[in-house]
């Protein structure tokens, strides 16, 4: 009885182990995956708009986030901005690098709460090589869905979501999944993004 009892537990946890190895693997491990959906042009915060067809050569991070967010979209945002600092040092953003920030919240997030968001991080107008953007709901889950970023409102207005950050390379294929938060780190992502361009 004992020795059926190791083995069923052994069992379990492979089957455990084998099915989160999955979802890690669909989730996170796809380099490459992600296609933008070219039929997608989303509303800038500053007025203009930003289209995901043709889309230049470029190093690109994109964020999902939302405005009321309590934590780790603002944690990100902050750590975005550090690494835009160390990116403007070297003359490389906006030009060679950009970072895109997309609202999940379509209804709540207006263009004038999207700027006083993009205030925070001194980003002030469409040229800054941040854009903050914000789309219809089918929109935003076209593009969210291109990177497997699931996201729902429980019914509070605090969104339930994803915690990763992609990086693509500059034929918009996918370098990487970054981790939100605290976990978003900088200078690691600094140094990522200098291997690439070089």
């Amino acid at each position: 009885m004992y020795v059926l009892k190791k083995i069923y537990i052994t069992f379990v946890t492979l089957a455990v182990i084998g099915i989160s190895a999955g979802i890690l693997y669909l989730t996170v491990i796809r380099p490459g995956s992600v296609e933008l959906p070219e039929d997608v042009v989303m509303e800038s915060a500053f007025g203009g708009e930003y289209s995901f067809k043709d889309l230049p050569p470029k190093i690109r991070l994109v964020e999902f986030m939302y405005v009321n967010c309590p934590d780790v979209c603002p944690t990100t945002s902050l750590r975005m901005n550090l690494l835009r600092k160390k990116l403007e040092a070297d003359g490389v953003f906006g030009d060679k690098v950009e970072f895109i920030s997309i609202t999940i919240d379509t209804k709540r997030d207006t263009k004038e709460k999207l700027r006083q968001y993009a205030a925070r991080f001194n980003v002030t107008d469409d040229n800054a090589g941040w854009h903050f953007l914000r789309g219809s709901e089918e929109d935003t889950k076209k593009i969210t869905n291109a990177f497997q970023f699931m996201y729902r409102d429980p019914g509070t207005g605090n969104f339930v979501h994803t915690t990763f950050t992609y990086m693509l390379d500059e034929n918009n294929r996918l370098l990487e999944s970054l981790p939100m938060g605290e976990g978003f780190d900088d200078e690691k992502i600094y140094k990522r993004i200098k291997n690439e361009l070089d």
